[in-house]
């Protein structure tokens, strides 16, 4: 996409009718290609992630194209494939079934058991559909980014990577750790997807994790466990460096490292602080704020490491018209500076 073939206004009014951010591109003629996922069956605590696709799509045509940070991304394209119809019947089928595990605390009866099966069965089918659409996008040479959903979503795109890019890493920005063998019963939790991709990905060869403040006993076990492959950057530590005099900037080099030269980012929005996202399914205090989250991308971003793939996840708009706007607002900008960032790593 260049001044030679489009008449784009980036200065000027978007359309939802033309597609993300208004840029009126198709999906196969992007350098980053969004594939919306909106499936939240396992969601514990608050559901709306699903309907986190369409409202960052809707919010995107106000966000104002010139990033200070990586100039003019959307020259390059940037696209999102039509909401997915399977996939929303997908998420509509399992529901019943989750919601009737969560409510009872677990799969404690057989018929819960079967519910349980059902799920992780309809779950499956969405990591074959969301891994077979990424791999679409590798094989024409685009960047592939998912945008859920809750995070059970993007394991599918975690393994079209790790296939086209053996020994890639993951920096993985979160509240919580994700690390669960499984959780409420569900092998493909929401709170599962790092221990899935850790335990099933063999070609995973690192991941870090920034911004975790939610973790249980167990998780703790799982990373003293495999401290070679997965480090762990507390909040509570993070704060307590800042205190102390570190620099975010000098932290931030210090997370990344560890990562090889191909990077895989998976960004869940509870990853910052809550008024950022305040309709999240799993809100939890503390978090980065706006300009930590941008350093952090863009030392990476800057780092000679090249970002091969991304996702966004748990973006869930709220109720009344300035609730519903607010997270998704932050959503798109958050979706835009991911998407500027993964093309200037290249």
């Amino acid at each position: 996409m260049s001044d030679a073939d489009t008449d784009f206004d980036p200065d000027g009014p978007g359309s939802v009718e033309d597609g993300l951010y208004g840029l009126g591109i198709a999906p196969e003629d992007a350098a980053v290609t969004v594939i919306p996922v909106p499936f939240e069956a396992t969601a514990s605590f608050r559901r709306g992630t699903r309907d986190g696709p369409a409202a960052v799509l809707e919010a995107s045509t106000q966000i104002d194209l010139t990033d200070l940070e990586t100039g003019e991304p959307w020259r390059e394209g940037i696209a999102m494939l039509p909401l997915p119809e399977s996939v929303i019947a997908w998420d509509a089928e399992a529901a019943p079934d989750a919601l009737a595990v969560i409510e009872a605390g677990g799969p404690l009866t057989p018929a819960l058991v079967a519910a349980t099966q059902r799920v992780d069965a309809i779950s499956e089918r969405v990591n074959r559909w969301v891994a077979d659409r990424a791999r679409e996008v590798i094989a024409r040479g685009g960047i592939p980014a998912v945008l859920g959903g809750d995070h059970s979503v993007p394991f599918g795109a975690m393994a079209a990577v790790a296939e086209r890019w053996p020994g890639v890493g993951v920096l993985h920005v979160d509240a919580h750790a994700d690390l669960r063998a499984a959780y409420e019963g569900f092998t493909w939790s929401h709170a599962s997807i790092l221990y899935n991709a850790l335990t099933r990905l063999p070609d995973i060869s690192r991941v870090v994790q920034v911004g975790v403040r939610d973790v249980g006993r167990g998780e703790l076990d799982f990373l003293a466990a495999n401290s070679e492959r997965v480090t762990t950057w507390f909040d509570p530590d993070i704060a307590w460096g800042v205190a102390g005099g570190a620099s975010w900037r000098e932290l931030a080099e210090g997370f990344i490292e560890g990562l090889p030269e191909h990077v895989y980012v998976s960004f869940d929005i509870d990853g910052l602080e809550p008024a950022l996202c305040p309709h999240t399914g799993t809100p939890v205090p503390g978090g980065l704020s706006w300009q930590m989250a941008c350093v952090l991308l863009r030392v990476l971003g800057t780092s000679g490491r090249r970002i091969v793939g991304f996702d966004l996840c748990e973006v869930a708009p709220g109720g009344g018209e300035f609730a519903e706007s607010w997270d998704a607002n932050v959503g798109a900008r958050l979706l835009y500076k991911l998407a500027g960032w993964a093309l200037a790593s290249r």
